[in-house]
């Protein structure tokens, strides 16, 4: 069945069909439409909805409830995941899966609700305090984010971690066709959930350990369990010529813009790829190591002044990485992207 919906909306159907339980939220713009959605239909399906006095309160709710073995879901824009940031670090130290939806709009501060990508450094490199990570997806359409949706309760219950779904105020608002139907969705056994029919099971669920031989033992957990996700899950679309003369990279909705300047510019007899990371940490650096080769130029293009182009730079550390971005609410346009390739290509040739 298709259906004509929101980005905001999509989540909300995609955590349905992937079996969540429960939603704790507080509305914000221009994330609203997923508590609104939520609201309408968790309830009478017999599910969980809460509209919690503020962002911590929802956040410590999200706690309670992935203890217990819930599939569960939050969601906020920047303003919001900033409070929410104590309770994530909590929860990842804890091993308790959730997915957590953050539509980014402008900051800092209090900004104001267009598009922008300036919170990758808050979500991909953790934001709240403690050695830890969540895995991000970044989906670059509704459908997208309607399917990244399932994923990430899918990964979130496989590793026990939080999952981050990263859109900002456009793919939030925009309305595209998604296709809804049936889903396979793994069935994972949690015999570490605190549940009524176990209370007795002696299962704790907690993320502190007093003696310091044993909190260093913990923290290595994780992130050996941490260098198990970048190696199965790290993802990335590459799209354009196989052989690029240069290649373009950006993620989510600027992503869309970088599709089409590759178009242009494979139209105008220039050889170009885009490569489009699908999750942000882990960063598919691999992917970027086999699809650019040796002197090949690269221009990296996001909605923040050079957040993401510093991952791109680590996975390329001996090519020329270009960076090109517009914030405040804006979008990149085309005919300028076009035209700071063909600027980057020029620069590359002279070298």
């Amino acid at each position: 069945m298709k259906k004509l919906v929101k980005g905001n909306e999509a989540v909300v159907i995609g955590a349905l069909v992937a079996g969540c339980d429960a939603y704790y939220g507080y509305p914000i713009t221009p994330a609203s439409e997923i508590a609104h959605a939520a609201s309408e239909h968790f309830l009478p399906l017999g599910k969980v909805f809460v509209q919690a006095e503020c962002e911590v309160g929802a956040i410590n709710m999200v706690f309670g409830s992935a203890s217990s073995g819930l599939r569960t879901l939050t969601a906020s824009s920047g303003p919001g995941i900033s409070l929410k940031m104590e309770g994530i670090s909590y929860l990842a130290g804890a091993e308790l899966p959730c997915v957590i939806v953050n539509v980014q709009r402008v900051g800092p501060g209090l900004g104001n609700i267009g598009p922008e990508q300036g919170d990758y450094f808050q979500v991909v490199k953790g934001g709240g305090h403690g050695d830890y990570r969540n895995i991000v997806l970044a989906p670059a359409s509704v459908e997208e984010t309607y399917r990244m949706t399932i994923q990430a309760f899918d990964l979130a219950d496989r590793w026990r971690t939080p999952v981050f779904i990263l859109t900002d105020a456009t793919l939030g608002q925009m309305m595209e066709p998604i296709d809804i139907r049936q889903e396979k969705i793994e069935k994972i056994d949690k015999p570490w959930a605190l549940t009524a029919e176990e209370a007795s099971n002696q299962n704790l669920i907690t993320s502190i350990y007093l003696d310091f031989d044993d909190m260093e033992a913990h923290i290595e957990k994780l992130h050996k369990k941490y260098r198990k996700i970048t190696e199965t899950e790290a993802s990335a679309e590459v799209f354009g010529d196989p052989d690029p003369q240069i290649v373009l990279t950006g993620y989510g909705i600027t992503s869309r813009l970088l599709r089409s300047t590759v178009d242009e510019l494979n139209a105008r007899g220039i050889r170009a790829a885009l490569i489009r990371p699908k999750t942000l940490w882990p960063f598919p650096e691999k992917i970027y190591q086999e699809t650019v080769k040796e002197s090949v130029p690269v221009l990296s293009v996001e909605m923040s002044r050079g957040q993401f182009i510093e991952d791109v730079r680590l996975a390329l550390p001996r090519h020329k990485v270009s960076w090109y971005g517009r914030v405040g609410g804006n979008l990149p346009e085309i005919e300028t992207l076009v035209a700071r390739a063909e600027q980057c290509l020029k620069e590359a040739t002279n070298d």
